[in-house]
């Protein structure tokens, strides 16, 4: 592992993509690390709002005609947990991209070096927020924020210790990619919706998940900006855009495979 800040960085700004875009991007921002070009933190959100599913999930759990008539996005991440519903509003994404030789080999302590930023954009945010430590029963299993937390990537907050951001990672060429989703403001009905036979009660969720807004008011620009400039600080980071090369290459990996049916409904990657 190398110190981060001796590495180029850059830090790309809040911009709206839609679902097989986003985690397009991730893939473009891996290659281009592994290839010797900067790092990357970006934050982002999903326009229109989007359901990633889990790596894993069973695409039957998903109600699929309430999404479609909702104008809801569904693509699938390459990341494990259950289905997350990211509003447009609602939702703030980030993602760090790195060379997995500069990062830690251990799982737990890989996480707890790239959550620091987010934890530190919380505490400026004015949200008292933490890694989970009490364990809380599932409520329902295909949705990521209503299964058992977990201490390594689950952030809760407040007195009551209520989910308000998950985060995962996996490898792709060489590089480490950690993603994460933070709450701004709760949308409990879409949230439950998305998903056949929940039988959860709105209580229930919102006994289980909390918002930015809720926690601590601040207007979802001003936490756009709290946590882009932890991310910035954390690492040197200098602000930067993608290349052309890189949104065609994204544009390329969207069409071929995070907006392609058979990625989403069966996991199989046409891509090869």
């Amino acid at each position: 592992m190398t110190d981060l800040a001796d590495r180029e960085w850059r830090l790309i700004r809040e911009e709206s993509w839609d679902g097989p875009t986003n985690m397009a991007l991730d893939e473009v921002a891996a290659e281009t690390a592994a290839a010797g070009g900067p790092r990357t933190l970006r934050v982002y959100r999903w326009e229109p709002s989007t359901l990633s599913l889990g790596y894993h999930q069973d695409p039957e759990t998903i109600d699929w005609g309430y999404a479609e008539r909702e104008g809801i996005t569904v693509t699938r991440r390459p990341t494990g947990g259950g289905g997350i519903y990211h509003d447009s509003e609602g939702d703030i994404s980030y993602s760090i991209v790195a060379p997995a030789a500069e990062l830690p080999s251990k799982l737990i302590d890989s996480y707890h070096l790239l959550c620091e930023p987010v934890l530190r954009g919380f505490s400026r945010m004015g949200v008292d927020a933490r890694f989970a430590q009490e364990p809380q029963p599932e409520i329902h299993h295909p949705a990521c924020y209503l299964r058992e937390l977990h201490p390594a990537h689950d952030v809760v907050a407040g007195t009551e210790g209520r989910k308000v951001s998950g985060n995962a990672q996996y490898r792709q060429r060489d590089a480490v990619i950690q993603h994460g989703s933070l709450t701004y403001e709760v949308r409990t009905e879409p949230h439950l919706a998305v998903f056949r036979d929940h039988e959860v009660e709105p209580e229930a969720f919102e006994g289980r998940v909390t918002g930015i807004h809720e926690e601590s008011g601040v207007s979802r620009d001003g936490a756009v900006a709290a946590l882009e400039s932890a991310l910035s600080e954390w690492a040197e980071a200098e602000d930067g855009s993608w290349s052309d090369t890189e949104l065609e290459r994204a544009r390329e990996i969207a069409r071929g495979k995070y907006a392609d049916d058979r990625w989403t409904r069966e996991r199989v990657d046409p891509t090869g």
